[in-house]
């Protein structure tokens, strides 16, 4: 197996779910598992994700990013993204980084939705720590959240010197196509504790800030970070959201765990 720094390969059912591997310049003490968020937020995380995965690497952790089906550079297209695949494509990236680490023990990183995809995930693949950042909890306030922009975003002259029709982004949010499968799903979705250790990373503002206290109750706490994240301001919708806080605090949570 190659040794690279970050290698890009393919694997799963079909090698059909694109992954990076950060391989740290000596054998690995710990492994990282990175679920991607969804949809824009994804767009907007990216280069953070690879900022965090390579911080972590210096440190000796071993990272995997990846992407689900339907998303990034994997297999399928946005409208076929499924919850349940999600987090069962979590769970395969889970058994690939224990096998090109050579580690048992996975901590899985996740922002948004990426973060309950990790909480509902956790028990399948054996997660050792959930580190979730501002997960989404409550699916109806993020589909209104969500169809609250989109409604914004289509009347938007700043971006539009004619408001686009109802029609034209009916089955769209914020530029990606959204099934009525995932909708659904969406919408049903409550986030329950997991049964392994968890912080929750909070960069919600004071007033949108959800009670984080069943998801830590039992094995877990909440840290918060500063700045508030943007997730939801239209007017930075194309802007990257960067946050060395994040990555200190991850970092930090890795280096207590050495």
């Amino acid at each position: 197996m190659r040794n690279d720094p970050e290698l890009p390969f393919f694997f799963g059912a079909d090698n059909g779910l694109f992954g990076m591997y950060h391989a740290p310049a000596s054998p690995p003490r710990r492994a990282v598992l990175m679920c991607p968020p969804l949809g824009q937020e994804l767009i907007r995380t990216h280069r953070l994700y690879r900022q965090l995965a390579q911080a972590l690497a210096a440190q000796g952790v071993a990272v995997l990013r990846f992407d689900y089906h339907g998303t990034g550079d994997s297999a399928g297209n946005s409208a076929e993204v499924d919850w349940n695949r999600c987090i069962g494509d979590a769970v395969t990236a889970a058994g690939e980084l224990r096998s090109r680490a050579g580690l048992d023990r996975v901590v899985a990183f996740g922002a948004r939705l990426g973060g309950s995809i990790a909480l509902g995930a956790a028990d399948r693949a054996r997660f050792a720590e959930v580190i979730a950042w501002d997960p989404v909890v409550n699916g109806d306030d993020y589909v209104a959240a969500l169809d609250t922009m989109q409604a914004a975003l289509r009347e938007d002259a700043d971006r539009f010197n004619v408001p686009r029709s109802h029609a034209d982004v009916a089955e769209q949010w914020l530029g990606f196509d959204i099934g009525e499968s995932l909708r659904k799903q969406l919408m049903g979705l409550r986030v329950a504790p997991p049964n392994v250790p968890t912080l929750v990373l909070d960069s919600l503002p004071a007033d949108a800030t959800p009670r984080w206290e069943h998801l830590v109750s039992r094995r877990g706490k909440v840290a918060a970070i500063s700045p508030p994240t943007p997730w939801n301001d239209l007017r930075r919708l194309e802007a990257a959201i960067l946050s060395h806080p994040l990555i200190q605090a991850v970092s930090g949570r890795m280096t207590e765990d050495a």
